[in-house]
């Protein structure tokens, strides 16, 4: 049995005052949910309306009905689960390998599809400026597929990060090298810019190295959108 101040809670975390006041975010979906419980996320509450995880405790899950899933749900048609975990503490960022940032990334669709880029490509340091949507965005974790469990997302002061980090530092323009063209270092900071206007002034005095991927194609296409992009560039980083 759920309660309506459970519910309210639970519903209040797709804000992100209150995930924050809480340090709780939702995942809902069994593979997501899957994915979480077997990282080193900590689970705060499983909610289902069937017995989807029988190996969870009985004492952090609780059967609840589909009205009451709907009530607690980001999403338009929810599945059979929902669950709680807590956020975790900041961590130092690994700086070795591959490391992407990302300046003012604000579609929760797109991070959480770079995210699953960067678990697929072998990134696990993804740093994000202040203005980029929040990872815990329901929508974000949802776009993720369980990526997440994966990927150490971090949140930074980005131009005093590029300007401190000893790794190279290259970004995406629309008019630098020819990506195809140039060998690329096994490690440095890749960044990728806003969807709208790209890497910021603050930003991009602090890139080494400016990157393009040519068009070949019509010219009154303007860019490409950044989680395409990203693919292309992370695919061709590791094809180096």
């Amino acid at each position: 049995m759920v309660g309506k101040n459970q519910i309210k809670l639970i519903a209040s975390l797709q804000q992100k005052k209150f995930r924050q006041t809480h340090g709780l975010f939702l995942a809902e979906g069994v593979k997501g949910i899957a994915e979480l419980l077997a990282s080193d996320f900590e689970l705060h509450h499983l909610y289902e309306t069937a017995d989807v995880f029988p190996e969870v405790s009985s004492s952090v899950k609780t059967r609840i009905s589909e009205a009451d899933l709907k009530k607690m749900s980001a999403l338009s048609a929810p599945n059979n689960c929902l669950a709680v975990f807590r956020i975790k503490k900041p961590q130092p960022i690994e700086e070795k390998g591959l490391v992407l940032a990302l300046d003012d990334i604000r579609d929760p669709g797109n991070l959480g599809t770079i995210i699953r880029l960067c678990d697929w490509f072998g990134i696990k340091e993804l740093v994000c400026s202040q203005e980029t949507v929040d990872v815990f965005n329901p929508k974000v974790v949802q776009a993720t597929m369980g990526s997440l469990a994966r990927v150490n997302v971090h949140y930074v002061e980005l131009p005093a990060f590029l300007t401190e980090t000893s790794l190279p530092v290259l970004g995406t323009f629309m008019d630098g090298e020819n990506i195809y063209a140039r060998q690329l270092p096994k490690a440095g900071v890749i960044v990728m810019g806003n969807e709208a206007n790209g890497i910021s002034a603050a930003v991009e005095r602090a890139v080494g190295r400016r990157l393009t991927i040519p068009r070949y194609g019509s010219m009154q296409t303007e860019s490409l959108n950044v989680a395409t992009a990203t693919a292309i560039v992370l695919s061709e980083f590791r094809r180096n």
